[in-house]
């Protein structure tokens, strides 16, 4: 699944699904798609990310 940094506009792919739909998990592991290369590993902010469309993600998402 992809995602969008909301500040910096990058698609940031998701490792795992099962992290960003746990509403207890305030981070989610993934990596940004810049380039043909496999970028590393690195942790996001879930209120930092949107959809890319721009819609936030849903508050059962976010909100512990």
């Amino acid at each position: 699944m992809f995602l969008k940094e909301r500040n910096s506009r990058h698609m940031v792919e998701v490792l795992n699904v099962e992290e960003l739909f746990n509403p207890e998990n305030l981070t989610i592991n993934g990596r940004y798609q810049i380039g043909e290369a496999d970028q590393d590993e690195e942790v996001f902010t879930k209120s930092e990310l949107v959809f890319l469309s721009n819609e936030s993600l849903p508050k059962c998402w976010v909100q512990q």
